[in-house]
């Protein structure tokens, strides 16, 4: 009998462009993570109040929210690397204009209103570019490998992004505390700068349209709606993510449970924050040795019911060193639905129509993470920070039952299978 040769966990790693990809994916996300934390941590000093932290996610997601389909449509029919080049330029320009307004000269001159004007603003545009930036990236990625590596390279790409959330909080935390909030934005201006150079080491890759014959803006974003919606797996999958991350998120009210609960400041922060993505990195190491794609269904389904428990155990605890372990419980499940949403996402839509559903698939994660960090900070105010949280918490239990009950069939799909072109 002819040993089984083990499968190449680097095999992705392999090919050059993708490095440059997931590379700049680690740096602008560890980056990004480095602006939003220290922001963050600023505005709940500035305001002592959970909905201007909520705030934030909603002036990130209504323009996304309204750009990402039409940056989707966009990503189907011009050159990706352009159009991701040129999205970070913006992003960019937003970190320049928040640096130079909270120069001293700049801040003795203007309003606590005013100020909060600035921070939403620069927030709205970084939202602008990201609507162009999502489905670019997301629509990208798959022509970078061969299909037989879309599991191996939706868990590396996973495993650099989850590094990036785990440095970036944690550095922030350090950097707020020794430098200041203006000289950590320097820091995040040469680091976007680095990621504008990684990817121009990426070859530019021919733009693949239809034989079907042309379609407006309208037909062109309906036909991605349509395949979402019918495609069965897609959709519960989307969902999934969607109202377990919209409800029971608890990112963005990090900082009341830093500052008022569990009493750890600006560093703990960087703590809590970098844990949830320490459990999904951990994971993920695991993972690119045994993938989660066998028994996918069930594995998604159990993923995020781990969620639910742990952002529920959270909500609860009074001990630090407990919450950071269940938010690293929180960041290890959803890191398993992560890799199989990724990988249902690359086999499933059509060459031609990726954009469009990686822009469908943006709108419905932004509703989770940014509307959902709207949601956290006001149902904080409302309710109590303790009591909302541990209510998304039951209700993300509740949305895996209701799907559990409605996608039985998709017990039998076989992603394996799938990426073999069975």
């Amino acid at each position: 009998m002819v040993p089984l040769t083990p499968p190449d966990a680097f095999a992705s790693l392999r090919i050059p462009d993708f490095r440059y990809f997931v590379m700049n994916s680690f740096l602008i996300t560890a980056t990004l993570l480095i602006q939003e934390v220290t922001l963050g941590y600023e505005l709940y000093k500035m305001t002592h109040d959970p909905l201007a932290l909520g705030l934030v996610g909603l002036a990130e997601a209504l323009p996304f929210i309204a750009l990402s389909l039409f940056g989707g449509h966009l990503a189907d029919r011009r050159d990706k690397k352009r159009i991701l080049q040129w999205s970070l330029l913006v992003i960019l320009l937003g970190s320049v204009i928040l640096y130079l307004a909270f120069q001293p000269s700049v801040v003795s001159g203007l309003s606590r209103t005013m100020q909060l004007v600035i921070i939403y603003g620069v927030i709205m545009l970084i939202g602008t570019a990201k609507g162009f930036y999502s489905p670019a990236s997301s629509s990208l990625k798959p022509f970078l490998v061969p299909r037989e590596l879309y599991t191996n390279s939706a868990t590396w790409s996973s495993s650099f992004w989850q590094a990036g959330a785990i440095a970036g909080p944690g550095i922030a935390g350090f950097l707020y505390s020794w430098f200041g909030f203006d000289n950590t934005l320097i820091f995040v201006i040469v680091l976007l700068a680095v990621c504008f150079l990684l990817l121009t080491l990426i070859k530019p890759r021919p733009v693949l349209v239809s034989n079907e014959p042309a379609k407006n803006f309208l037909e062109s974003l309906k036909e991605g709606f349509r395949f979402v919606f019918n495609t069965q797996i897609v959709f519960y999958a989307i969902s999934l993510d969607l109202f377990s991350v919209l409800f029971g998120g608890v990112v963005a009210i990090l900082p009341v449970f830093a500052e008022d609960i569990l009493k750890v400041g600006a560093e703990g922060l960087g703590f809590l924050r970098a844990a949830p993505s320490i459990g999904a990195l951990l994971t993920m190491a695991y993972m690119t040795k045994h993938p989660p794609t066998h028994n996918a269904w069930r594995n998604m389904l159990l993923a995020v019911l781990g969620f639910g428990v742990a952002t529920l155990v959270f909500a609860l605890s009074t001990s630090f060193y407990l919450s950071l372990f269940m938010l690293a419980l929180t960041g290890a499940f959803d890191s398993i639905s992560v890799i199989i949403r990724q990988t249902i996402l690359q086999i499933f839509p059509p060459d031609h129509m990726r954009g469009r559903v990686a822009a469908v698939n943006g709108i419905f994660i932004s509703s989770s993470n940014e509307i959902g960090a709207f949601e956290s900070g006001l149902m904080a105010s409302l309710l109590g920070t303790v009591p909302s949280v541990a209510l998304g918490g039951l209700v993300t239990l509740g949305v895996v039952s209701y799907v559990y009950a409605k996608s039985k069939a998709l017990f039998s799909v076989r992603l394996d299978d799938s990426m073999t072109g069975l």
